[in-house]
């Protein structure tokens, strides 16, 4: 079994490649890929050669941990096939390594790693995994009273705070980025509050902590929820003085992902508007450099095959 895959080589390359997968145990599934994400996080350090040391790391590696298919073979459960599912990552590559391994046009994962999804516009569901990193950031202390950060990781945080009852605040440095929301988006330096008690920073920028503590009440608790290519610092006596509280967000967990498809499900959560590029697989490498490079693509996708969903 062989499927086409995005490979990075870690010099800034993306190329798409003809790879072997291994065969499926009796507890896997087969997905035909329809289309997957693009993270403009921890794959931009991946396609850069930039990511720290990290379990699973090497190269060539196949990227990924958003995709959306259809089972096409499951020998334990036949009755899945034909299932539309939701794909967060695949090790399922002879010769590549799978870091997270999705972005692919055929998977071979773990039964259990397909979670069936039944969506209106199924292509949103690449989103889901962001979703749940947002989920998993927001869920793991008080609801963020600011945010940093409007791209498609923020909006996200954004609309899932206003959907479990919060009035966020957002600040956004790119002019535009910023747009028309649900909730204020400004710049940070128009931003004259000094009381945010819950503040969550999603633009993975390793210098935020100084630019703002000026703005947070005492006691105040940052969540860096984003991915950091160098090391986060901060100055310790304005930190001293806030009595500040520092939180990291990890990976997502299942609850997290449970949690945001039973509020998409339940219309609490949209997803429309974020998706703003689709790229076929075959110009993949065009589809990475503008992903990463151009402001106005908050997401980009790439479709691997025709689809009547």
């Amino acid at each position: 079994m062989r499927a086409q895959a995005v490979v990075f080589g870690g010099n800034r390359s993306a190329t798409v490649e003809d790879l072997a997968l291994i065969a499926p145990q009796p507890s896997d599934v087969v997905v035909e890929t329809l289309w997957s994400g693009i993270s403009t996080g921890t794959e931009r350090l991946m396609w850069s050669g930039e990511m720290p040391p990290f379990p699973g790391m090497g190269y060539p590696l196949v990227p990924g941990y958003e995709a959306v298919g259809r089972i096409v073979q499951s020998n334990a459960a036949p009755e899945r096939i034909g299932e539309l599912v939701f794909v967060p990552g695949a090790r399922c590559f002879e010769a590549a390594q799978g870091l997270f391994g999705a972005s692919a046009s055929r998977l071979v994962v773990a039964a259990d790693k397909a979670h069936p999804i039944h969506m209106e516009a199924p292509r949103d569901g690449v989103l889901l995994a962001l979703a749940a990193t947002a989920h998993h950031a927001v869920a793991g202390g008080a609801l963020p009273e600011l945010i940093i950060g409007h791209g498609v990781l923020g909006r996200l945080t954004a609309r899932l705070v206003q959907a479990l009852g919060g009035q966020p605040v957002v600040w956004e440095t790119n002019a535009a980025r910023r747009g028309i929301a649900d909730y204020p988006v400004i710049a940070p330096e128009q931003d004259t509050r000094r009381d945010y008690a819950s503040i969550c920073d999603m633009s993975g920028d390793a210098g935020i902590i100084d630019q703002v503590l000026p703005h947070a009440a005492p006691g105040a608790e940052i969540c860096l929820a984003g991915f950091y290519p160098v090391r986060p610092s901060f100055s310790f006596p304005l930190a001293f003085r806030k009595e500040m509280r520092l939180r990291v967000a990890a990976e997502w967990r299942p609850a997290d992902l449970e949690a945001v498809v039973a509020l998409v499900g339940a219309g609490r959560l949209p997803l429309a508007g974020l998706i703003t590029h689709v790229t076929p697989f075959a110009e993949a490498a065009s589809a990475y450099t503008t992903a990463f490079t151009d402001p106005a693509c908050l997401k980009m996708i790439i479709e691997w095959g025709s689809s009547d969903v």
